[in-house]
């Protein structure tokens, strides 16, 4: 499986759109995604201290977009992903089908993302 973080407006539009789009797709070509060791970093570094974040797991085997595994998009991944880690890439929409779970991604009371069970 492989993850994304979006906001909750962001998924419902989707609902109601049929697919799933990220601004990253119009300015890089794909929507980032993160493998489940990848989560926590990627949400300190880029989603600090954001409310109403979803966290979406989707099943690479479902998806009708090009799913590639590249090194991070600007070079230098988050603290605490190796620099040889790859990121799961999809160069597309994310056909609704393939997410075939939706968690609520919030921060702690130190202010730190925790996981959902998964």
């Amino acid at each position: 499986m492989i993850f994304h973080i979006t906001s909750r407006t962001d998924w419902e539009a989707a609902q109601a759109k049929g697919e799933y789009t990220a601004p990253s797709l119009q300015t890089e070509g794909f929507i980032h995604c993160s493998t489940a060791a990848q989560i926590l970093p990627v949400a300190e570094k880029f989603y600090k201290g954001q409310s109403g974040l979803l966290l979406l797991m989707i099943d690479p085997s479902l998806l009708t977009s090009t799913l590639k595994w590249e090194p991070p998009s600007g070079g230098t991944p988050p603290p605490g992903v190796p620099a040889s880690d790859l990121f799961p890439h999809i160069y597309g929409p994310i056909n609704l089908n393939a997410v075939v779970n939706v968690f609520d991604f919030v921060f702690d009371s130190t202010g730190s993302f925790t996981l959902p069970n998964f």
